[in-house]
């Protein structure tokens, strides 16, 4: 038995306005462009989350709005909001889905990339995890809470940038 976990960074962001929190902020018009585009990417290949877990953030929840899928169990938590890779894998032990989705943040989400998967895929991108940078990831495990650093077979990477071009 496998898990697959879909490892999303939000959307571009927008700074426009300098009275809202980081927390607060929105997708700006290149953001809201990409988010769809990962979307139809993860429809086209099949990898389809049954669990979302994602930050509390307007733009990690206004990401997986505009990506246009679906899940079972849908969850926010400010577990993930600037969480470390270590935050991380805590927040993914809880999960329980078969497929799950989880959209954080920079620094932590490129962090916990790097430091889950077995072997990096070949993009000079995946590194430093750009807005809305996406990677599939499986686990040969049934259970999310034995995972281990190191462990995952990456299945996919994309960029918005290059899905768009």
């Amino acid at each position: 038995m496998t898990r697959t976990l879909i490892l999303t960074r939000h959307a571009k962001s927008s700074w426009d306005d300098p009275l809202l929190s980081d927390h607060d902020r929105p997708l700006n018009k290149r953001g809201r462009k990409s988010a769809p585009a990962i979307g139809h990417w993860l429809k086209e290949n099949g990898w389809l989350p049954d669990e979302v877990i994602s930050s509390t953030s307007t733009r990690t929840r206004e990401t997986w709005d505009r990506m246009g899928l679906q899940a079972a169990t849908i969850s926010f938590t400010q577990d993930l909001y600037h969480a470390s890779s270590d935050e991380m894998l805590a927040v993914l032990s809880t999960a329980t889905g078969e497929t799950v989705l989880m959209l954080g943040h920079n620094p932590g989400i490129a962090v916990f990339a790097r430091q889950i998967v077995r072997k990096a895929p070949d993009h000079a991108r995946f590194h430093d995890y750009p807005s809305c940078a996406t990677t599939v990831i499986q686990f040969n495990t049934r259970d999310w809470t034995k995972m281990v650093w190191h462990s995952g077979h990456v299945q996919g990477f994309a960029i918005p940038r290059e899905l768009l071009e």
